[in-house]
């Protein structure tokens, strides 16, 4: 069974608390870090990356996840740099409007994959700086993971 999806208003709100103070390498270890640690704690067969930019920060691929995990994070990562909305917010906006993801913005799904999992990473008063990205899960976990650890890290 699927897990219920936010809808797009949730997701929207949800972007709007996950501004962060700064970003830097350190960040993205911190955020990757904790995934690492929670996919470790719940035996979760999932990749995970942090970028800055474009750049992967952070990658892992946990025990039970395949090198397809690491191409789904690059695509989910794809997304919400492109867009600077989540993943999950752009599968759904799609779905709402009754549109095909990629056909409707001329995308090749090779590079871009709206699926719950990407999100990006901003900083306030500067904007999207990079993305996380877990893929392994049903996609609204995925997503729920990936805004966890920015939750931890906008924590502190």
């Amino acid at each position: 069974m699927r897990p219920t999806p936010p809808t797009l208003d949730d997701l929207l709100a949800q972007e709007a608390d996950l501004l962060l103070s700064r970003f830097d390498y350190a960040t993205a270890w911190q955020i990757g870090a904790f995934i690492q640690a929670e996919a470790s704690r719940r035996n979760l067969p999932i990749g995970i990356e942090v970028s800055h930019g474009a750049t992967p920060v952070f990658l892992a691929l946990m025990p039970g996840s395949t090198p397809d995990n690491v191409d789904w994070v690059r695509r989910k990562r794809a997304v919400a740099l492109r867009f600077h909305h989540s993943s999950l917010y752009m599968r759904l906006l799609c779905e709402s409007k009754q549109w095909n993801f990629a056909a409707r913005y001329r995308l090749p799904d090779s590079d871009y994959a709206a699926s719950g999992g990407g999100v990006p990473i901003c900083v306030r008063d500067v904007g999207v700086v990079g993305a996380v990205a877990v893929s392994g899960l049903p996609d609204v976990e995925d997503h729920r993971l990936a805004v966890q650890a920015l939750r931890s890290v906008a924590a502190l």
